[in-house]
């Protein structure tokens, strides 16, 4: 079974699957592979600059804010790097599942629905926090700005919208516990598997 977690920017999505990692149950962070594939795979880097109009990788590297600066202040764009990595993520994430051993896998990822994501796991977990802990959280752990926090919020599902579509639902604000909530769910699904 393949559970996907996901919730907006800031709402500790990342948190509830360290829980689930300390039960033995294997994460693959889809934001994460997305990240390295846009720094290794050329096919990736070469589309990737031909999408944008301009060489992302002149330092060697990619330019994250520059690329962030571009997808988040134009959708279109977003669309298009974003149909240009989720495939190669996709088979990735297909790959990595064949090689577990565990009663259920899950698939970490901020825009699961969005991306298509959705459509390759059999449940789903939406993280929710309200929107200042999550602002704060992000500016937190990041350089980013409450403006460019915002932005990335606008471009990502709200979550009235990601819970009407999931499974199981987890609040993640500084009143709520997640590792009962986690527990719950992973007793659900090993008492289903």
């Amino acid at each position: 079974m393949k559970l996907g977690v996901t919730g907006g920017i800031g709402s500790g999505k990342t948190s509830v699957c360290r829980v689930f990692g300390v039960l033995g149950i294997p994460v693959f962070s889809a934001d994460d592979e997305a990240k390295e594939v846009m720094d290794i795979d050329t096919s990736i880097i070469l589309r990737l600059n031909t999408i944008v109009g301009k060489n992302l990788y002149e330092s060697g590297s990619l330019d994250k804010a520059e690329l962030a600066f571009l997808i988040f202040n134009n959708r279109s764009l977003l669309e298009e790097v974003n149909a240009l990595v989720h495939p190669v993520v996709f088979n990735r994430f297909r790959e990595w599942v064949r090689k577990q051993n565990a009663p259920y896998v899950i698939m970490e990822a901020a825009i699961l629905f969005e991306s298509g994501a959705s459509n390759i796991v059999d449940r789903i977990i939406t993280v929710v926090a309200p929107v200042e802990e999550r602002v704060n959280r992000v500016i937190h752990r990041s350089s980013l700005t409450r403006e460019q926090v915002m932005g990335r919020m606008r471009n990502q599902m709200d979550d009235t919208e990601r819970i009407k579509k999931s499974d199981y639902v987890i609040a993640n604000s500084e009143n709520d516990m997640i590792i009962p909530a986690v527990l719950r769910i992973h007793e659900n699904i090993i008492s289903s598997v």
